[in-house]
């Protein structure tokens, strides 16, 4: 017999503070003898009932009165719990004994799903079929052990002073504006969508927000279900090495080399870009590609980028499935959030506008294309808004629409240079958005400016596509 396994049945009958914390996430199949999980069945069962781990008495009294067990199982797990009884005063490290019960849980989950999906594989396994091993590995590779019970408001107190003072974890953005309004870039932990209609410029914020990451050291993750990985990779380089679009085809091998190495001497961070065809991902790809990148490339993201959240699958709903674009986008949304939490990262990602507010001077969550699910579920949301105008002024609009993070009435509306052809973004000079109305903004201006322009933004919004 295991020594581990029979030191955790050991201690889920004599230590109740073990018991607590780790009986609600083992399984009687993660034990390899027949009679150890016999033993933990009868434990499991009483303890679930009387809320209470049993006493060796009643488990004895339990197993002489089993119907359903044969003379040779009841012995054998008679004698089990004997010899448990007796080792009962070998003192077990409690806070040890949890970390080593979560591992060997995981490891044992991860086991038995992947001989499970060896049984399907082979025809062995009549219930289930391949399209469910997907599954049957995350589930295994997700299992851990959650052992807080909640805040005690009033015994926590000093814990929950510290967190007001401490400063918390932010991936920082490269433009000013948007610094001040998430007081002072994203959290972990978050999702943060742009809204915008097609050509307005989704693709371009994300392609520019994760060069800034990748400027300041941060390892970052790109998926891609729009453009080719390639693309995306192109449109980075235009913003990191400064030059056009256009001209990145017509540079020199040696000047390519020259600018690259420049750039590598800068940051310590990586970016990984990863394309799946549209549709065809969920958070279920999501996990594995980044267990892959963890044990291959021993790479795990600082932020991930998701282009864009309406060509994803839900991991929850299969599809055809008859179900509303409401219930559908929502489940995406709310899928990759908790993607976000449990890698204790911000992932950035974008949606359509519906048709009425891809004309919309004044967009609102309700132009939220398919789902009004989406802005129930993100914690930041924007819309980025173009017209011919603004255009010419080599400028977009920014209209906050939800903020978890701040008042999403200061600088409601703000004005950002934007430079198509190199992929960037920068602070427009604070003489862009005086006459923006409702802007809900300080007087004091950003930070940072960029540029000579003297032109004002107009207030009449007339030809405006979001």
């Amino acid at each position: 017999m295991n020594r581990l396994e029979q030191t955790i049945l050991k201690n889920l009958i004599y230590n109740e503070e073990y018991s607590r914390k780790v009986l609600p996430f083992i399984r009687s199949d993660y034990f390899s003898d027949t009679t150890e999980k016999i033993v933990f069945k009868e434990v499991f069962e009483f303890t679930n009932h009387y809320k209470n781990p049993p006493t060796h008495e009643a488990l004895v009294i339990n197993f002489t009165e089993k119907k359903d067990l044969s003379d040779t199982q009841v012995k054998g797990a008679i004698e089990l719990l004997n010899e448990l009884k007796q080792s009962k005063e070998e003192p077990t490290e409690t806070p040890w004994l949890i970390d080593q019960t979560e591992k060997f849980c995981q490891d044992k989950a991860i086991y038995n799903a992947i001989m499970e999906s060896v049984g399907i594989l082979d025809n062995k396994s009549h219930k289930k079929s391949k399209g469910e091993i997907p599954q049957l590995l995350s589930d295994a590779l997700g299992v851990s052990f959650d052992n807080t019970v909640g805040h005690d408001y009033i015994n926590d107190s000093d814990a929950r002073y510290e967190a007001y003072h401490k400063v918390e974890s932010r991936i920082r953005f490269d433009l000013d504006l948007f610094n001040k309004i998430t007081k002072g870039g994203l959290p972990i932990k978050t999702l943060n969508i742009a809204l915008a209609g097609t050509g307005v410029g989704k693709s371009l914020f994300m392609c520019h927000v994760a060069s800034a990451c990748l400027s300041q050291g941060h390892n970052v993750l790109y998926i891609t279900m729009e453009m080719a990985e390639e693309k995306i990779a192109e449109r980075i380089d235009a913003n990191l090495l400064n030059i056009d679009l256009n001209e990145l085809h017509t540079l020199s091998k040696e000047d390519y080399e020259r600018k690259f190495s420049a750039l590598k001497s800068k940051t310590h961070g990586k970016l990984i870009i990863k394309e799946y065809p549209t549709a065809s991902a969920s958070v279920l790809h999501f996990r594995a590609l980044l267990n892959d990148l963890a044990i291959k490339k021993n790479f795990r993201p600082d932020i991930i980028f998701v282009d864009y959240l309406n060509i994803c699958c839900s991991a929850r709903i299969k599809p055809g499935a008859n179900v509303n674009s409401y219930s559908y986008i929502k489940s995406i949304a709310e899928e990759l959030r908790g993607l976000a939490v449990e890698n204790s990262l911000p992932i950035v990602s974008a949606t359509q506008t519906t048709r009425s507010g891809y004309s919309s001077s004044d967009p609102g969550l309700e132009d939220t294309s398919e789902s009004f699910g989406l802005p129930a579920t993100a914690d930041f949301m924007f819309a980025l808004v173009s017209n011919e105008e603004l255009e010419a002024l080599n400028q977009i609009l920014v209209k906050q629409l939800k903020n978890r993070y701040g008042d999403p009435n200061d600088y409601k509306r703000f004005v950002l240079g934007i430079d198509r052809a190199k992929m960037r973004l920068y602070d427009a000079e604070s003489s862009a958005q005086e006459n923006i109305v409702d802007s809900g903004q300080d007087d004091t201006p950003p930070l940072n400016t960029f540029g000579n322009r003297e032109s004002k933004f107009k207030k009449n919004f007339e030809g405006i596509k979001v």
